[in-house]
Order: C-alpha cells, then structure tokens, then sequence
C-alpha cells in the first residue's frame, strides 16, 4: 500500500551539470501530488472489492484476483520499467507511467458494461503504470533541493502518501458505495431482466470517480513533462567492479529471511485490508453496511499513518529488530483477538492493526538490506519482486473464508506476522555486530 513506493528502485546517480540553484518548489509539489496518488489508488482497491464482489456475485478467491492482477504487476513489470526508463530517461518515464496509469483508470469505464474480466485487466494496467512511475519517479525526491535536506523531503512526500491511503476509502465509501447492495434474499425476488438492470447500475457507480481520477493523472502527465527537471544519470559500475546476481544476494541469509518477511507482510497486511469491510458487515462483528465499513478503513490507514510518526520517535532509543519484533506480536494478539471475539472488540482489535503496520516494511526493508554493500542494489530488487505476496496470500485467505468462514480465514495474516515476529527477534542486534 502506501509504503510500497518505497520499494522502488532508485537511481543511483547524481543530476547532471553543475548545481542548480533554481526553486524546485513546483516540480517537488508535483512529485508530491504523484506520492498522494499512489495511496489513493491502492487503498481504493479495499472499497472496490466488496462493492465488486456483490454485484458479480463473486466467492471470496474471485474477488481477490483484483489484488492478484494489481500486485502481480508489480511483480512482473518492475524489471520491463526499469529497462524502459533506461532507454528514454526518467522524465520521460514518469511521463509514461503516468498515462499507463490515466489509461487504466479511463478502462473501469467500458468495463462497467463489459464484466468482471476488464475490471481485472484495468487493475492491471493500472498498477503497472504506477510501477513505472515508482521506479521514475521517486529519485527526483533525493534530487530536487539541497542533498542534506533528501531525507526530510522524503519524509515529507511519504506523509502525503498516507495521507492518500486514510482518504481513499472515505471517497470511495461517499462515490461508489453509497448506494448500498441489495441483500441476496432481495436480490432473489428480482426478475432475470431487472437483476442485469440493477447489477449494471451498481457497477457504474465506479466510472465518475475513476474518470476524474483519468483526468487528474493525465494532467500530472503534462505537468511533469513540462516541468523542468534535473537529469538524473544512473551510476556506472566502477572498470573490474563485481557484478552480484539474485543467486550471490541469496547467500546473504538475512536478505533472504527479509524477502520472505517482505512477502508475508505485504500478503498479510493486503489480505486484512482486502476483507475488512465484509468483516465489519459481518452481523456478530459490526453489522455495518459497505460504506459506513469504509470509513473504518480509513481509520485503519490513519492508524498506519500515526505509526509512523511514533515509529519515527521511539526508533531513536530502540533496535529496528525490537520494535518490529514487538509490533509483529501486537498485531498477533489484535488478529487473534479479532478470530475469537464479537461486537466492538472485534472490530476495534482488526483496525487497530493499523497503527502496528505503520513501520514494518521500512523496517524489514532497511534490515534486509543492512551490510550488502555493492549487493544493495541487487538485494533492493528481490525485495521488489517479493511484493509479489500482496497477489497470492489474499488467496490463501479467500480460500479459507470461503470453505470455512470469514472470520476464521484471518489466521492466515496472523500466521505471516508470526514470521516476522521471528525475523525482527533474530535480527534485533543486528546494527550491534561488528
């Protein structure tokens, strides 16, 4: 979700030409715009799933094939992107990815009319041109300003970033939900005629709100490709400089353990946020309708928000290991706490898992990474790929929820924070050793 975009790989190079002393207050706004959107995309996928899987009548395993097509993109267009942005640069390719992204926006539009399958193949394209814009993107972060002030410019963008995930599912509950789904036995009453009628008018509901959302990205294309920009130039690798491969990275024992923290993480945290609302209307849990659950997504998010600023304090005096070790159990406790009681405990304990994510993927991230020295750049990019667990543990849940139930399936999340729990204590000295 919001953090993802942390994940992409960055230029390791420097602009070119001599310092530019011009402000840089416009193009960083516009970077900054780019940050919100990514959030309020992704989080827009939590409202989009149930909405979609009541109107097509979907098990729980079909409606998370939109967080399979939407994270499988990341998985299979991160390496395609960054040969592209080599070839026409990062400017260009900001630009790129920006109208790939408009594109699948504009495509909820006939996929409205045509099924589920375009929804899918939107999401797609979608995701896949927010890949290439991660990758193009995020270096202008480091380079617009003066280099001591990167990191609190990147602070700043990762702020809004949240800030698009707490607001997303509040919008999408106000444009796309509102309306409300009939119940099945409603439904049931309903002639073949007037259910395609009603199922058709449900499903546009998404196409204002992703029109607009077309429009906007298209005219942050434009803006970018006007702004004017430093040039960003990989570094070469140094005459005689070893040239690590995926294989050699894997030796590294806590880069691979990271990997695997990476993907349970992003698999966990996506499948509680996937299931959320049909887990607040559940009539022992909240009995919420879509669109009053989606306003606890965004608590959910907020929460995430939050987290990190604590994050950001207690970390000065606390071991990254620690601190993940000790978020890791908390959610435990929350989820369990959720499987196994009802009413306001329930849901309280599931949104509350929020503000425990908020610092895990940074974390994890920075970890696995820690001491690769000429690797990192290697290692970065099997941390990429393994976002890949955002597309395949929601099945894993899916599957669960829909042979036993709902509130069962969410030992699957608990299980993969079980495993993080065990890397952020095997690891929790790891900056004390020489």
């Amino acid at each position: 979700m919001e953090h993802y975009s942390q994940a992409a790989p960055v230029a390791s190079g420097q602009p070119k030409g001599e310092h530019q002393t011009g402000s840089y207050t416009g193009p960083l706004v516009i970077v900054t715009i780019l940050f919100f959107m990514w959030g309020l995309l992704t989080s827009l996928n939590d409202v989009l799933i149930p909405h979609l899987k009541a109107v097509y009548t979907l098990t729980y395993v079909q409606a998370m094939l939109v967080q399979f097509c939407f994270f499988g993109a990341y998985f299979i267009v991160s390496l395609p992107a960054g040969m592209l942005i080599k070839k026409i640069g990062y400017q260009n390719g900001a630009v790129a990815g920006l109208t790939i992204a408009a594109a699948g926006c504009a495509l909820f539009y006939p996929a409205a009319t045509s099924g589920y399958t375009l929804f899918l193949i939107a999401f797609f394209v979608l995701a896949g041109g927010i890949t290439i814009l991660q990758v193009a993107a995020n270096p202008y972060v480091a380079v617009l300003g003066d280099p001591r002030t990167a990191s609190s410019r990147l602070t700043l963008t990762q702020a809004f970033n949240s800030l698009g995930t707490t607001v997303a599912p509040f919008l999408g509950g106000m444009l796309i939900l509102a309306g409300g789904v009939l119940s099945s036995s409603d439904l049931a009453k309903f002639s073949a005629d007037q259910l395609a009628a009603y199922n058709a008018a449900q499903a546009t509901a998404v196409q204002g709100p992703y029109l607009a959302l077309a429009a906007a990205l298209l005219l942050l294309a434009i803006l970018f490709a006007l702004a004017r920009l430093p040039k960003i130039a990989d570094a070469e690798a140094a005459p005689g400089e070893a040239q690590g491969t995926f294989a050699d990275v894997l030796k590294h024992r806590h880069l691979a353990l990271g990997a695997v923290a990476i993907f349970l993480y992003v698999g966990g945290e996506v499948s509680i946020g996937s299931f959320l609302i049909n887990f607040l209307g559940e009539p022992h849990v909240a009995g919420l309708t879509a669109a009053e659950a989606s306003h606890y997504v965004g608590y959910y998010w907020m929460g995430a928000m939050i987290g990190r600023f604590i994050g950001f304090v207690v970390m000065q005096k606390v071991s990254p290991g620690k601190a993940l070790a000790f978020n890791a159990a908390a959610v435990i406790v929350l989820v369990l706490t959720a499987i196994f009681s009802q009413g306001d405990v329930a849901k309280w304990s599931i949104v509350t898992v929020g503000l425990f994510n908020s610092i895990m993927f940074p974390t994890i991230f920075s970890m696995a990474l820690n001491k690769l020295g000429p690797l990192t750049g290697q290692g970065s990019g099997v941390l990429c790929m393994a976002i890949v667990g955002g597309a395949l543990v929601p099945f894993a849940q899916g599957l669960l929820a829909d042979h036993l139930s709902l509130q069962v399936s969410f030992f699957v999340p608990a299980a993969c924070y079980l495993f993080i729990l065990y890397f952020g204590l095997k690891y929790a000295n790891m900056y004390n050793e020489k």
